[in-house]
């Protein structure tokens, strides 16, 4: 028995490729298949501002989830919340405020007062709600991140890579279904003041939908985005730009560039057969080979042609075979890309052949050969 390839397919992966960017701190992320396409500084401890606004509200947005809080329950407004400077809600001292109208002031008004009831009505201070956020977060894989303040207001302790931003996002997006909506809301209407949604891109940039704006004199000006196009939803985090119009400029040309130099492409889908294995000495002569994902991979579109996976096994796979056991893999190897392997998994058990049946099988193969596929 030896290793063999077995077909040649399409490849449909690709890595981060070089692009300019005018930006300090970027990445661009593929929401569906998890592709790097683009970054830049992007596990960099960076002054996050307003943008880290976004582990605020997927604290709440977890309470809420699991039931602990309800949109209709109400928070106090503390001296502290009311007299909080920067972008505000302007909700009133020693009042109490909805949480469906607290959300809508971080998101659409970006209010710092209303992220500091949040904390304050979650965990009794803004501090201790902090450290909460930074235990959370290293808990859902940021890295680079830890909090001083609910607010992203200016603190040496304020950081969050770009990367970890947009790990945050990928959690509102794909975990909330029933609460991203509200990013993508353009105006809010507290106290009666009415304030436009700080995002630029939902009012000039097709399929855009969040996330949250941010700028302090440290950090220059950024922006969490996203997006979708024809089905595919891209993720773009950018910082240290230099003014609200380079901003929304760099923001809206490098989604362009990604939607429009890659595609994604279905490979395999779950359970698929993906090829037939001879079996030595079983039951069954072959047993199909699956994949316990979809295979799909995000490509350059102009490097499609060029890139190509194959299908390594060692043959013939000895009996008896589990259901789910890995048999093979899938190989992806490309310039320029990391390589790539997929389990390939048997799709049914095979039986081994009692003892006469496994001397009849040795010997037909010793004088035939392996059977003929």
């Amino acid at each position: 028995m030896a290793a063999i390839v077995v077909g040649i397919f399409l490849l449909v992966g690709t890595s981060a490729q070089a692009f300019e960017t005018t930006a300090k701190y970027a990445i661009l992320i593929d929401q569906q298949t998890g592709r790097v396409l683009l970054e830049k500084e992007a596990d960099i401890a960076m002054a996050p501002a307003s943008m880290s606004k976004l582990m605020t509200i997927l604290m709440l947005y977890e309470r809420l989830a699991d039931g602990s809080l309800a949109m209709d329950d109400t928070f106090p407004v503390s001296e502290k919340a009311w007299r909080m400077g920067g972008s505000k809600m302007f909700v009133g001292v020693n009042t109490r405020v909805p949480v469906k109208d607290l959300l809508r002031g971080i998101i659409v008004q970006s209010g710092n007062d209303a992220c500091i009831v949040v904390a304050e009505g979650l965990a009794s201070s803004e501090t201790a709600f902090a450290e909460q956020m930074t235990t959370r977060g290293t808990e859902i894989g940021l890295q680079n991140s830890t909090f001083a303040n609910a607010t992203g207001w200016p603190h040496p302790e304020q950081r969050m890579s770009t990367r970890d931003l947009s790990k945050v996002a990928l959690q509102l997006i794909e975990k909330f279904p029933q609460y991203y909506p509200i990013f993508s809301e353009k105006t809010f209407t507290y106290n009666g003041i009415r304030q436009g949604n700080r995002n630029p891109l939902l009012y000039r940039y097709d399929g855009a939908d969040g996330l949250k704006t941010g700028h302090t004199e440290e950090s220059g000006y950024g922006l969490v985005s996203s997006a979708v196009r024809k089905g595919r939803r891209l993720i773009l985090v950018v910082n240290g730009l230099g003014s609200v119009k380079q901003r929304s400029r760099e923001s809206e040309r490098l989604l362009d560039w990604g939607f429009r130099e890659f595609g994604n492409y279905d490979l395999f889908r779950a359970g698929d057969k993906v090829v037939d294995a001879a079996v030595w000495l079983g039951a069954e002569g072959r047993v199909p080979l699956v994949i316990e994902n979809d295979m799909t991979l995000t490509l350059a579109r102009k490097a499609r042609k060029k890139m190509k996976v194959s299908i390594e096994l060692i043959e013939p796979v000895p009996a008896p075979i589990k259901k789910g056991q890995e048999v093979g893999q899938i190989v992806i190897r490309a310039p320029e890309t990391d390589e790539i392997r997929v389990p390939l998994l048997a799709g049914g058990d095979v039986a081994q052949l009692g003892l006469f049946g496994r001397l009849g099988a040795a010997f037909s193969y010793l004088a035939w050969g392996a059977p003929s596929k």
